[in-house]
């Protein structure tokens, strides 16, 4: 990892013309509901490609898993998920279904809670999700209010 930081560093900034270092910014991650965000947050990871500008169709991007969920190449190094199989009985069935999916999008607001909850380390999932996480690790699942907790006015007798 030293010699990455000290010689191929340098020389990728060059060959990029960019600086700073290759792997700046925190790492961020979440822990989600299978149920409800797994298939959403692979489209939204599939479809990146195709927000910053680099391909116009996400099957096009040849580094995600796109191409392998529509069934364009078998991918030996993927495990397909449960919720993925899931899509469909047939192989067929499940290509068609992602398809649909990355066809049909995600809404602006449902790639701000998952954007939300991965920047901010907090859980994603439906409440009846949070409230058993909450209890299972006794500690908070999602943001408190900002700022102080307000005075009680005091009771006068």
């Amino acid at each position: 990892m030293q010699w990455l930081g000290r010689y191929y560093v340098p020389y990728f900034n060059a060959k990029y013309k960019r600086s700073g270092l290759l792997w700046q910014g925190r790492f961020k991650a979440t822990v989600l509901e299978a149920a409800q965000y797994f298939l959403p947050c692979c489209v939204m990871l599939e479809e990146m490609a195709v927000r910053q500008h680099l391909v116009q169709d996400p099957s096009a991007y040849p580094w995600s898993s796109c191409q392998h969920h529509l069934g364009m190449r078998v991918d030996p190094l993927l495990a397909d998920h449960a919720m993925y199989w899931g899509l469909g009985n047939t192989p067929f069935q499940r290509e068609a279904a992602y398809r649909e999916l990355l066809e049909k999008g995600l809404s602006s607001s449902f790639l701000q809670a998952i954007n939300d909850a991965t920047n901010k380390a907090w859980l994603l999932g439906s409440e009846v999700y949070k409230a058993e996480m909450a209890k299972l690790t006794e500690r908070r699942v999602e943001p408190v209010a900002r700022g102080r907790p307000r005075k009680k006015a005091p009771i006068s007798v």
